[in-house]
């Protein structure tokens, strides 16, 4: 199980460093009904990465995919769709980080500065009024229609399904690969339940990191999880 878990690094660290989705839960942290929100979108995530993989891993079986020495042609069709997918990703967060990089240095003024530094997505605008089910809602959402981390999870599931394992071992390293993807929400989580009241420093630094520093480092991963897949991709050619 090792093995299997070593490849999956990668895929988790894709999700683990996706930016809205830390960014969403800092400002779940900071609504109304700050602790029950913030559980229920950490559950709504967390449902979104095992649905994911339940899902992809059944599509896969279905699809009688196994470990074989030649397998059927639209399996790495199916990486080097993948690569692509998390190639466009990368090309659109730096273009995206680089717009904004670029606004700033060109800003004359505090207030196109302002205008010019990272925003909440509108969808978070009135997350501070969310109910525990919306915020639910918002957490697998923005799992399930970001189509990086789907990605990734489809990514994941296919590794599982292609692996030598045993079955047990495979959902024993699924179950982890999941805890592991939602510790980038779990850990803001459970500063607010540990800390209380004492959190929101901490947790408006991470915010406004995340919001500014990430884009290098996710560009760079998504580009490595691209590479691997299209080598994947054209090895099974």
């Amino acid at each position: 199980m090792g093995s299997l878990l070593l490849q999956q690094i990668p895929l988790a660290l894709g999700i683990i460093m996706s930016p809205l989705a830390v960014v969403a839960v800092v400002a779940v942290l900071f609504s109304d009904r700050a602790r029950i929100n913030s559980i229920a979108y950490l559950l709504g995530w967390f449902l979104g990465i095992i649905v994911s993989l339940a899902v992809s891993f059944a599509v896969l079986t279905a699809l009688q995919v196994r470990q074989r020495n030649e397998p059927p042609l639209w399996v790495p069709i199916l990486h080097l769709i993948l690569g692509a997918v998390l190639l466009t990703g990368a090309w659109f967060v730096y273009t995206r980080s680089r717009k904004r990089v670029l606004a700033m240095a060109a800003a004359s003024g505090p207030g196109d500065v302002a205008a010019a530094a990272p925003q909440l997505p509108k969808i978070l605008e009135s997350v501070e009024h969310f109910t525990p089910a919306r915020s639910g809602v918002l957490g697998f959402g923005l799992f399930v229609l970001n189509p990086i981390d789907m990605s990734c999870a489809i990514a994941a599931a296919m590794n599982f399904r292609l692996s030598s394992a045993s079955p047990s071992a495979e959902w024993s390293a699924a179950a982890v690969f999941a805890l592991v993807s939602a510790s980038s929400v779990a850990i803001p989580v459970a500063l607010l339940l540990i800390k209380k009241e004492k959190a929101a420093e901490p947790l408006q630094k991470i915010r406004t990191w995340i919001a500014t520093n990430t884009h290098l480092l996710n560009v760079g991963l998504l580009v490595l999880i691209a590479a691997m897949q299209i080598s994947k991709g054209i090895q099974g050619l």
